[in-house]
């Protein structure tokens, strides 16, 4: 089976899938190996580990793309996600960046509807025309077929335009054959339902990190709320840097390692040292 038959079948199952978000091949490896079988190539993740930086439209497709290289190498049987973010220009910029994906073996792609690039401030997300918008997903559908890659539709319009454009978006999305629908900053659990009802038997997608204006329920609510596939942007990140600001105060405060770092056999063990000897082993020359 393709990447993406095997994420259609995986979403035909019963449950919430669950994706960690990562970003390079470590974060992907790691999450494999803590049994996931599907993870999320996160643009705000990419944007943090790359730029040093915050997400704002300021990582590039052949960034993107390197990255999912990376992480596709180090977890060649993890289903990807892509994060195609606004899939870097105009219709046809999105079908290149679907298509590259498609036969580089992403499972599935996200394309959203917002604008840019965006205005020169941190807040708010102004989001294309409706019909704009439309194009944009038809173009990404028929893209897919090449490969079958899945199409995520994302909706960052309601902070902006509100919920009943919103929910029109999702509903217009799932008409032009759109995989998995998203409505982004969701206010509270009646949006929710206006946005999964929207889908139309299509599954919704949930971003589960708490942070930012918008409801954010557990794994058990989310899966009664209607959600099929979550992911958490912070859930790796956020530890990854705490856990490096303690190796700084460490070294700073005299010390060798911070406390909470690995045991030197078991950071081997998780890098493959022994895995590499292993494999290596047998093309050693016979004395």
């Amino acid at each position: 089976m393709t990447p993406p038959e095997r994420m259609r079948a995986l979403l035909a199952q019963p449950g919430l899938v669950l994706m960690p978000a990562i970003w390079d091949g470590l974060s992907a490896r790691l999450a494999a190996e803590a049994g996931f079988p599907t993870a999320f190539l996160s643009g705000s993740c990419v944007a943090g580990s790359r730029l040093g930086g915050p997400d704002l439209d300021l990582i590039s497709f052949g960034e993107m793309f390197d990255s999912f290289t990376m992480a596709r190498r180090a977890a060649p049987q993890t289903l990807l996600l892509a994060d195609g973010d606004h899939g870097y220009g105009n219709a046809m910029n999105v079908q290149r960046t679907v298509a590259a994906y498609g036969l580089a073996g992403a499972a599935a792609i996200l394309i959203e509807d917002k604008i840019t690039p965006r205005a020169l401030t941190a807040a708010g997300k102004p989001c294309l025309p409706r019909e704009e918008a439309r194009m944009k997903i038809r173009a990404a559908v028929q893209a897919a077929k090449e490969s079958g890659i899945l199409i995520l539709a994302r909706t960052d319009c309601r902070p902006t335009l509100g919920i009943d454009e919103a929910e029109a978006r999702i509903r217009i999305f799932a008409e032009e054959g759109a995989d998995i629908l998203f409505l982004d900053s969701p206010a509270d659990e009646a949006e929710i339902h206006r946005a999964v009802a929207a889908a139309a038997g299509k599954p919704s997608f949930a971003v589960l990190s708490p942070g930012g204006a918008r409801a954010t329920p557990d794994q058990v609510k989310a899966a009664a709320l209607g959600f099929k596939i979550a992911t958490f942007p912070t859930a790796m990140l956020s530890p990854a840097i705490g856990g490096m600001m303690a190796g700084l105060a460490a070294m700073r405060g005299g010390a060798s390692a911070a406390e909470s770092a690995l045991p030197e056999a078991q950071f081997r063990e998780t890098l493959g040292y022994a895995a590499y000897d292993r494999q290596a082993a047998s093309f050693i020359p016979k004395s």
